[in-house]
C-alpha cells in the first residue's frame, strides 16, 4: 500500500539524551496553497533541533510535510505550525524551523521561527 500524508509525528527514543548535538533535517519539496488566491506555494523547509528524549521519525516527518498539500496558510502561519507540532511530538531542548518561500509576486520571503522563543 502506497504512503499517504498524516499530521501524526512519530517520536522514536533518543540514542544519546546525556549528550547536547544538533540534527538538521531539509527537504526542497514543501508545497501548501495561498489562502487567498488557492495557488500553490512551494518552500525548502529546514528544521534544526537539540533533542532531549526523542528524536522525530524521518519517515512521519516526510508524511507530515506532504500532509500541507492542500491546506492554504500564510508563510509565517505554516512555519509556526510546524514548529509547534513538531514540539509538542518530541519535546527538544531547542528547535528552529526555516521555511525558503520561493518568490511569489516578485517577493522571496524566509521565515524562522525558534523554540523556547
Amino acid at each position: 500500500m502506497p504512503s499517504e500524508p498524516t499530521k501524526a509525528l512519530v517520536a522514536v527514543p533518543n540514542p544519546h539524551p546525556g549528550r547536547d548535538y544538533e540534527v538538521r533535517c531539509q527537504t526542497p519539496e514543501f508545497t501548501c496553497l495561498c489562502p487567498l488566491t488557492g495557488q500553490p506555494d512551494f518552500a525548502t523547509v529546514t528544521v534544526t533541533y537539540v533533542p532531549d528524549r526523542s528524536l522525530v521519525e524521518l519517515k512521519s516527518l516526510k508524511l507530515y510535510l506532504w500532509s500541507y498539500r492542500n491546506e492554504g496558510g500564510f508563510h509565517e502561519d505554516m512555519t509556526n505550525r510546524i514548529l509547534d507540532d513538531l514540539v509538542a511530538a518530541v519535546a527538544p531542548r531547542r528547535m528552529t524551523v526555516i521555511t525558503d518561500w520561493l518568490v511569489r509576486g516578485g517577493i522571496h520571503t524566509v521565515v524562522e521561527a525558534s523554540h523556547p522563543s
